[in-house]
């Protein structure tokens, strides 16, 4: 059950930016597309306005009922697109007062604007990643094609050590540095194991830093223009990208334009003469030993975005870097931005908007369906109002509520060190929150773009996350799946791999299939089959049915169907009981079938009566 202070009937008001409630999501200024709003038949409405703000001025728009089915009654009203960036929320008039609706739900006082649902104009969407399903890559981990590549000792020096490989697999020498330790993955074993992909059924790849660079995460970058030799060179990504062709598969780049690595041409010109072209490239304190670098380590120079000329050569010129490999032949698909939060932004330099619109420009401009996304892990909605990225990797709107409702709620920083712990889960209520007020403050559009990951090479596994417990590993993975945005698996979570005791979760593919969980492998095999084929779970709209101490309920629809999803995650079921649906405009007599049981549901009396719900997730599609 939802549990609120508000009236009964304001659960089934309901409106979101799908096909159902708004005609055209990707409008053209000077166009016009119907508004819809879906609310309870016997609801005590009296009238419903459109408030939009244009041109900074209120404006009220009457809405009309435009039909009646049980148990729902939808209005409309028509809005005519007139900027880039389209405001609204709805003012519900009673006998006793006036309700605000935004994106963010019902409320009883005046909202804040930022809350509004809005609508974009004239953009430029890769609405293939609707149906993509995306595999990250770290590709030093994944398989080693050509061992002739593989790094060697004598090869450079880093502060008395020099790169080792390790037998795959093998562990390592602890008291070797961790950013030296190789293993021989490279692009050639990528494109070796394509079929493991088109098999699982993905059909998008995020590969992590590929250009050269000194340690095996290459985010220590020193050339921008090329590939790392140890993983095949640029010749090794060309025929990578043909034969994904070939598997009709798209892939997306790692680039790290906030800071570079100490050995970068730049940096060591720049250090050389403090009055070279490059020294502006970086902010020096005390030249040339005194430098800003990302969170203070010296392997990372930080770059000044005040220079003009380093945003030439990063993104402005025909050949710079973030144009240069959206196009042929290497035709990447979109770029991951490494620490997107950070960029351009150094104590009195704030220019992160100026140069993220900038990267926009550059990249849609080369490539305009390319995918513009991200990292972020704390509340990157001011960069995702649709004139700088298209998505972020959604930690804060999907991937840490999750986690910690289901392990203890816990921070951490940098400067600290340590995790702050509460030593409880989250709430059911304050995880949903967290979701809803992300996806309120973003356009619908790029709610659906938003890269929903449960771990990467900056975290933990899920299976450690949640300490090898299959069901709820199960419960996270269909949450995956069925939330507005693209599901992302990091690699080997399809087969049940761990947090490594050395490597953390950059351990070494696992290729032995004897040691694979098949039966894990085949539960991702069969997600990733509803996802690509679900129109509803690529566009369709979301809404919460439900609230108790220990599950959620959430509703994802289009015109065509419904999909219900149930979350638990103790380990004491929830008894049988009845679950009111009807607040999601859900009439009686409709059927679903639970996905993997085959269980046949009816809704009556605008309920449906749940089977005893065991720790983990199901999934009920309308038949």
């Amino acid at each position: 059950m939802i549990k609120s202070s508000y009236p009964a009937w304001l659960h089934s008001v309901h409106h979101d930016g799908s096909e159902e409630y708004i005609s055209d999501a990707n409008p053209r200024i000077g166009s016009e597309v119907k508004v819809r709003l879906r609310c309870e038949s016997g609801a005590p409405i009296k009238e419903i306005y459109l408030r939009t703000f244009p041109d900074g001025e209120q404006a009220l728009s009457s809405m009309k009922i435009c039909k009646t089915i049980a148990p729902c009654t939808w209005w409309e009203v028509d809005l005519i697109i007139n900027e880039p960036v389209v405001s609204y929320r709805f003012l519900i008039v009673t006998e006793d007062t006036i309700w605000s609706y935004g994106a963010a739900g019902p409320s009883s006082c005046i909202p804040l604007d930022r809350t509004d649902f809005r609508l974009l104009a004239n953009q430029n969407y890769p609405d293939w990643v609707h149906s993509a399903v995306f595999y990250q890559i770290f590709p030093d981990r994944f398989a080693d094609g050509d061992i002739e590549n593989n790094p060697q000792p004598d090869e450079f020096d880093y502060q008395g050590y020099g790169p080792k490989t390790f037998p795959w697999g093998s562990e390592p020498d602890p008291d070797h540095p961790f950013p030296l330790i190789f293993y021989g993955g490279d692009l050639i074993g990528i494109n070796q194991h394509l079929n493991h992909l088109h098999e699982l059924g993905v059909n998008a790849i995020y590969l992590n830093p590929i250009f050269t660079a000194n340690s095996n995460h290459k985010y220590d970058v020193t050339d921008y223009f090329n590939v790392d030799e140890h993983l095949g060179g640029n010749d090794a990504l060309i025929q990578l990208r043909q034969a994904l062709n070939e598997w009709e598969m798209r892939y997306v780049l790692d680039i790290v334009p906030n800071h570079c690595g100490y050995w970068h041409p730049w940096f060591q010109s720049a250090r050389a003469n403090e009055k070279s072209e490059e020294a502006e490239f970086f902010v020096f304190n005390d030249h040339p030993d005194d430098y800003v670098s990302w969170l203070g380590v010296w392997s990372l120079p930080k770059l000044n975005y005040k220079s003009r000329e380093l945003r030439r050569r990063i993104y402005e010129d025909h050949d710079a870097v973030f144009r240069h490999w959206l196009l042929a032949p290497y035709e990447a698909d979109g770029w991951r931005i490494d620490v997107a939060n950070m960029l351009g932004r150094q104590g009195e330099t704030q220019i992160s908007a100026k140069v993220v619109q900038e990267i926009r420009m550059a990249v849609k401009g080369s490539k305009p369906d390319a995918y513009l996304m991200g990292e972020n892990f704390f509340d990157g909605t001011p960069q995702l109002q649709g004139n700088q990225l298209d998505a972020i990797m959604n930690y804060t709107g999907f991937t840490l509520p999750l986690w910690y409702w289901l392990d203890t709620y816990r921070e951490w920083a940098h400067n600290l060190g340590r995790h702050v712990t509460a030593h409880t889960a989250m709430s059911t209520e304050a995880m949903v929150a967290t979701w809803i007020t992300r996806m309120a403050s973003v356009p619908w559009t790029i709610t659906l773009q938003q890269l929903n990951i449960l771990d990467s090479h900056d975290t933990s596994r899920l299976k450690s996350i949640v300490h090898g417990n299959k069901a709820l590993q199960k419960l996270a993975i269909i949450v995956q799946f069925t939330f507005p945005g693209v599901p992302c698996i990091y690699y080997g979570d399809e087969i049940g791999m761990s947090d490594d005791p050395a490597l953390q979760s950059r351990g070494c593919m696992i290729w032995d299939q004897q040691e694979w969980d098949l039966d894990l492998y085949q539960f991702y095999q069969a997600l990733i089959m509803l996802r690509r084929q679900s129109p509803i779970l690529q566009t369709g709209g979301f809404q919460i049915l439900g609230v108790e101490k220990d599950t959620f309920v959430y509703l994802r629809h289009n015109s065509q169907g419904r999909i219900i999803v149930i979350g638990h995650r103790s380990p004491k079921p929830r008894p049988s009981g009845e679950m009111p649906v009807a607040h999601g405009g859900i009439r009686d007599n409709k059927r679903f079938r639970e996905m993997f049981s085959g269980q046949i549901l009816t809704v009556k009396n605008g309920s449906l009566l749940f089977p005893k719900l065991e720790q983990g997730a199901t999934i009920w599609i309308e038949l």
